[in-house]
């Protein structure tokens, strides 16, 4: 018999499949992670530089129904203390959501269960609700290979996106300028290793755009980096590495950290939440610690294994939905543009 009532859906199995990561988990109250499951395709993407869509939907695919009964295991529970499924609606790469989305409504068919339709962003930004609790109003910046933003809760459930980037994702920049260097896929955290060893010493722009704007753009610091060092090589000259890498940081990082504080100010929040794979670099992490502890702001950054795509961060979202009685039927499908809700 199918479990209808919203408040008993405490336990839920989360599935997560929007890019390259195969990810499964139970979460009990959207707090209490029983088990979190992630499969890497990080080496199967290395060779080409990037994600190949279809590669990564193949082994969703196979690694599918591991993972999940894998997350089941770990959890130590059957699917009959399982009180609902929730997935990765969108936004993402279709075909890998596709995978995720079909198991999810299979497994909700098979033992009668509500299926729940996350936001990929919402479950970044509830991650931080597995290490503490969210006080409201509360911003986000969420940083990460596809998407850059500042979203604002007024309250639970709530969210307004009053910045984002205009081009380039923060985390898409830092793959182009980590490929322009040499260095190895994944980009981000390479040039965050290298850019400790270096000096900010190169000038690189920041791109505060208009007045007032929370917007982003990262396109012409990207292209600045490729400039600075085939102009250097044109005249026989040679950049360290290491700087390039600083100087690129420090702008992200000096844009990134002054739009979020001049948002938290603005809107007066209780709390500043870092979500998304970038918030795993250490020099973001660092500088936004320092500027909030000035500001005197709450901060809360999730460890690296809920900063990267993971279920559990989709399975806290999730139990926001279900309290909200958010419930798909088996026509769900994926949708690689959903809207922040």
């Amino acid at each position: 018999m199918a479990k209808t009532s919203s408040s008993a859906w405490k336990t839920i199995l989360a599935i997560e499949t929007s890019c390259d990561e195969t990810a499964a988990a139970i979460v009990h109250a959207g707090t209490e992670v029983w088990s979190n499951v992630v499969a890497s395709q990080i080496e199967s993407h290395k060779r080409f530089g990037g994600v190949v869509p279809e590669i990564a939907s193949r082994h969703h695919v196979e690694q599918m129904t591991m993972v999940m009964e894998e997350a089941l295991r770990e959890a130590d529970v059957t699917w009959e203390d399982v009180d609902a499924v929730a997935v990765t609606e969108g936004p993402g790469l279709v075909g890998a959501l596709l995978v995720g989305v079909n198991a999810a409504k299979a497994a909700a068919f098979a033992c009668g269960l509500p299926l729940i339709p996350v936001h990929h962003i919402a479950g970044h930004i509830y991650a931080n609700q597995l290490i503490e609790p969210i006080q409201y109003p509360a911003l986000a910046l969420i940083v990460s290979g596809g998407h850059t933003e500042l979203v604002y809760a007024a309250e639970e459930g709530s969210f307004e996106i009053i910045g984002e980037t205009r081009d380039d994702a923060v985390g898409e920049a830092y793959d182009k300028v980590a490929r322009t260097l040499g260095l190895p896929y994944p980009g981000g955290p390479a040039v965050d290793k290298l850019a400790a060893e270096g000096e900010a010493s190169i000038d690189m722009p920041r791109a505060w755009l208009e007045q007032g704007s929370y917007d982003f753009s990262f396109s012409g610091l990207k292209s600045a980096v490729i400039n600075k060092l085939h102009n250097a090589s044109q005249k026989g000259e040679t950049l360290e590495a290491a700087d390039v890498a600083a100087s690129f940081q420090g702008s992200v990082i000096d844009v990134l950290v002054t739009k979020t504080v001049a948002a938290a100010r603005e809107y007066e929040v209780e709390h500043v939440l870092v979500a998304g794979g970038v918030a795993a670099n250490r020099g973001l992490r660092a500088e936004v610690e320092r500027a909030m502890g000035e500001e005197g702001l709450k901060l809360t950054i999730p460890p690296l294994k809920y900063c990267t795509d993971n279920a559990a961060m989709i399975g806290a979202a999730a139990y926001v939905a279900g309290k909200e009685g958010r419930q798909a039927d088996m026509a769900l499908n994926a949708n690689p543009s959903l809207p922040l809700y």
